[in-house]
This record gives C-alpha cells, sequence and structure tokens, in this order.
C-alpha cells in the first residue's frame, strides 16, 4: 500500500483489492475479473461476469461463515450470492471513497474483457 498526503496527515491508498480479502460491511466498485494474465478467461471467471461482476458494479461483503470465513455473501449490483472466497480471488475491487468509486471513473479503469482475452 502506497502512503498519499491528505488533509488531515498521511492516509493510505489501498489501489485496488482482490474481492477475497474484504471483511463484511466493505463496499467498493468492480475494477475487473481475471488473473491479469494473456491467458483466455477460466470458466469459473466466465461464471462471475455472468452472475454481474462487470466493470463499474457496486459490491458490498454482507457476511460470513465463521470459523474459516467461507463461505461469505456479497451484492452485487441487486443480486446476492454466497461464494467460497477462493472463487473470487480475481475479482479486483476498488474501496468506496466517500460514498463512491471516484478513482476507477476517473482513471478510466481496465475494461474486464480485453479483445485477446474474449472467448468463442
Amino acid at each position: 500500500m502506497d502512503a498519499v498526503a491528505a488533509p488531515s496527515g498521511l492516509a493510505l491508498d489501498p489501489g485496488y483489492v482482490s474481492l477475497a480479502a474484504l471483511p463484511p460491511g466493505t463496499r467498493g466498485c468492480v475494477v475487473s475479473v481475471g488473473s491479469g494474465t494473456a491467458a483466455p478467461l477460466s470458466a469459473l471467471e466466465r461464471r462471475l461476469l455472468e452472475f454481474g461482476f462487470i466493470h463499474g458494479e457496486h459490491v458490498e461483503v454482507l457476511a460470513e461463515a465463521r470459523p474459516g470465513r467461507d463461505p461469505f455473501v456479497v451484492r452485487v449490483g441487486h443480486t446476492t450470492l454466497a461464494l467460497r472466497r477462493r472463487e473470487v480471488q480475481h475479482v479486483l475491487i476498488e474501496l468506496h471513497r466517500q460514498g463512491a468509486c471516484a478513482l476507477a471513473h476517473a482513471r478510466g479503469a481496465v475494461p474486464v474483457l480485453e479483445a485477446s482475452r474474449a472467448g468463442p
């Protein structure tokens, strides 16, 4: 994580975080789905896109099981899902800051599917 200057002092800038690493109550926006390599999307990654994990969609972690934190409950858009953390480890999230995901919109973040990764 990088430290950035803020009016109240130093603040941490976590950038994008894997959905699998987030605790309950965390909100953010989907930045991308996939491992970031040139390999085509896996069947699981395609399924996550079908579930609604698309660029810019709002996500909230609602609850997690104890012990072990698996499965956990996540809301993506208007859909609520129970997923295992290993299933969403390649879903990158931008954390909400002041109620919105300003960085993804301001930076024009990487689209979910690239032409080289698009499957049949």
